[in-house]
């Protein structure tokens, strides 16, 4: 009778390697997995976006407020009952509800075609600061976070846009690159052309949440879109962020609120 020979050493070794290597890869895709359903600027994970064809028809919601001249400066008031309701229903914070439904008000009246809806801007505000709360902030009833919502260095690192600086670090405090600023995240160039005054007092922050989101909503308005039409919702979007994985966040965030807000 033959005895088999023992396994080498190094046959063994061999497959430990292999199986060593397969854990890993599958460690890894979990890893991209985790990382991909988490939107860039946020605190809290949201559930994962469904892929969503640019053809979908645009999430609306309208707020229960009559639009007219000057509506987003006088909105801290006149929508406050209307955000405090939306808020329970959505966990998106009433003060930014404010501004969200301020800003479409505003831009319904000076763009009636446009359609912009309060819920885009809440998924644009959700998706890049989390509605002022990025980093542990406090977003204030003055519409200002407690501290500064400023992005990372656009230098051309790997994933990363490179813009040298254009405002001298005015608003990002970056004299070599700029850097995207306050709750919907504008690149200073950006917010030169579109600063707007959406509380009234006579001043463009970009870290106020008022003047941000109607600066917002006429940048997605832009051109003459129809935000009501399937194209000119994804052109709007995708002008604001050039990204599939981004406005498939979007939509599903700006379709669940408003669902959850038309729930009576």
């Amino acid at each position: 009778m033959v005895t088999p020979a023992p396994p080498s050493r190094t046959g063994l070794w061999f497959r430990l390697l292999v199986v060593a290597l397969i854990l890993l890869v599958v460690a890894i895709a979990v890893w991209l997995v985790r990382v991909a359903s988490v939107p860039a600027g946020a605190d809290l994970p949201v559930e994962r976006p469904p892929l969503v064809e640019p053809s979908a028809q645009a999430p609306v919601a309208v707020p229960e407020a009559e639009a007219g001249p000057g509506t987003s400066g006088q909105a801290v008031g006149s929508l406050r009952p209307w955000a405090d309701k939306i808020s329970a229903r959505t966990g998106i914070p009433a003060r930014a509800l404010v501004a969200y439904g301020g800003a479409e008000l505003t831009v319904r009246a000076a763009q009636p075609k446009c359609g912009l809806s309060w819920a885009t801007l809440a998924a644009i505000g959700r998706v890049e600061s989390d509605h002022g709360r990025y980093g542990g902030a406090v977003l204030g009833e003055d519409g200002v976070p407690s501290i500064p919502i400023v992005g990372v260095p656009l230098d051309g690192a790997p994933g990363v846009r490179a813009i040298a600086d254009t405002d001298g670090g005015r608003y990002d405090g970056d004299a070599a690159v700029d850097r995207a600023v306050g709750p919907m995240q504008f690149i200073p160039s950006t917010w030169a052309k579109w600063s707007s005054d959406g509380n009234a007092d006579g001043a463009t922050n970009p870290q106020q949440i008022d003047d941000a989101a109607l600066a917002a909503a006429r940048y997605l308005c832009a051109d003459g879109r129809n935000l009501t039409t399937p194209q000119g919702w994804w052109q709007g979007v995708f002008s604001y962020n050039n990204s599939n994985p981004y406005g498939q966040q979007v939509f599903t965030l700006a379709d669940t609120y408003a669902r959850k807000a038309a729930r009576g």
